[in-house]
């Protein structure tokens, strides 16, 4: 940084020598923006009225259990706010009674009352949505402790489900076969650069194969489309290996049918993944997407038997929400039908006036503030593996937390603030 202020502005060159980067003061800094941002947060939460909770636990580099908890919360002129809460370290058992108890010294930290909750979102796994003992079950029983008349609505991941789905295809006859062609290929060090090789004397539109791996949602196809793209070449090199009686199926016209029709399949669900796959989506949003791909595929099935493949798209109408006699006077106002369709949901409803429809308002704030998956906290997972890695086994839990929440957040700290308080907290190194 010093050498190009030297050539970029060599006037404040001096400024870049002054900035201490020691240890200490780097995690200082972490930890003065850290409580800046929650003191933001903390703020906010003060006008929610209703907010829910994205739960999910996964294991650290040491083995930690390491539950992640993001909030959603919206106020009363349909400003949404989602960001992290907190992580909770699980040093010994993670029992729905264990887990509860970090999620309600969360919610007790940020001062919230239960009876504002309207949704959590998990991953499905037991020890969350156990029916008697789980986490969702004392969550249910606490919010009616304070409100007998509030509903919390549990969702299973709607992008866990999706890839649950694929399960369903029974389409191992193709897909083994892909896995170990690819596998052949790359598993094998000089066959590898061989094939890479191949691929460049041909002018080959990629440059190698990808391997495929069940923890990442879209693998599967993306390496069906990779080896489709190169089915040509992947014949020819493995006719010069001598190779070809090892994948009988590519010869085989039948085989070669249904790999097109698995990878049409992945790279459509693949599609849908990535749209579901958003920080700050609207559960309604998420729901219109896969009904929009349900749709899809019941209108190819149709195609397919009528030998039609043209269509007309057909409007859309507006679902009953709320009270009913609200929804009468919504539907029934030309000016606020047209509104509907030129502004954001969040936008829309925000405009209605509160004396008019006060239950449709409060509807939409609930349904506003789901959460639709638990995609946030499977992204968070991922920087927490990239900063807590075996190099950095060490970090403390209380500094891993403070730096996710920093990767995450959406809010501005005051830099100023922070920099003159830094100032009088200097110390030396």
């Amino acid at each position: 940084m010093v050498e190009t202020a030297g050539i970029l502005c060599p006037e404040t060159k001096d400024k870049f020598e002054k900035i201490s980067l020691s240890r200490r003061t780097v995690t200082r800094h972490v930890e003065l923006i850290d409580e800046d941002i929650t003191s933001i947060l903390n703020k906010k939460a003060k006008s929610f009225t209703f907010y829910s909770l994205a739960l999910d636990e996964s294991n650290d580099v040491k083995d930690t259990a390491q539950l992640l908890i993001f909030i959603r919360g919206i106020n009363e002129t349909f400003e949404i706010t989602e960001e992290f809460l907190t992580m909770e370290s699980l040093k010994g058992q993670t029992r729905g009674e264990d887990l509860f108890g970090r999620v309600s010294a969360a919610i007790g930290n940020m001062k919230l009352p239960w009876s504002k909750l309207v949704n959590v979102t998990t991953d499905g796994s037991p020890n969350l949505t156990g029916k008697n003992v789980g986490l969702l079950r004392r969550i249910q029983n606490k919010v009616k402790d304070e409100n007998p008349d509030q509903d919390v609505i549990f969702l299973h991941c709607i992008i866990h489900q999706e890839s649950l789905c694929k399960l369903v295809l029974q389409l191992n006859h193709v897909v083994n076969p892909v896995v170990k062609l690819v596998n052949f290929i790359r598993a094998r060090g000089l066959q590898h650069r061989q094939f890479i090789a191949f691929l460049e004397e041909t002018d080959a539109d990629h440059q190698d194969l990808l391997y495929h791996s069940r923890v990442r949602w879209l693998s599967l196809g993306k390496v069906f489309q990779r080896v489709w793209e190169l089915k040509e070449e992947i014949g020819v090199f493995l006719e010069r290996q001598g190779k070809t009686d090892e994948f009988p199926e590519l010869s085989n016209k039948s085989w070669m049918c249904d790999f097109a029709f698995a990878t049409d399949v992945f790279s459509h669900l693949n599609e849908l993944n990535v749209k579901l796959q958003r920080k700050e989506q609207f559960v309604h949003d998420m729901h219109t997407n896969v009904k929009a791909f349900k749709s899809k595929l019941a209108l190819f099935s149709r195609q397919i038997l009528n030998k039609s493949f043209t269509h007309f798209p057909t409007l859309a109408t507006l679902k009953e929400a709320g009270a009913k006699l609200e929804l009468i006077d919504l539907q029934s106002d030309p000016a606020l039908k047209e509104k509907f369709s030129s502004l954001k949901l969040n936008d829309f409803y925000a405009s209605l006036n509160d004396a008019a429809f006060p239950n449709l308002r409060r509807k939409a704030q609930m349904m506003l503030a789901l959460f639709g998956s638990t995609f946030v906290c499977e992204q968070t997972f991922s920087v927490m593996n990239i900063n807590k890695a075996s190099h950095r086994s060490k970090l403390t839990d209380l500094h891993l937390r403070s730096i996710l929440r920093i990767a995450t957040t959406k809010l501005t700290p005051d830099f100023d603030a922070l920099a003159k308080k830094g100032d009088q907290q200097h110390c030396s190194h």
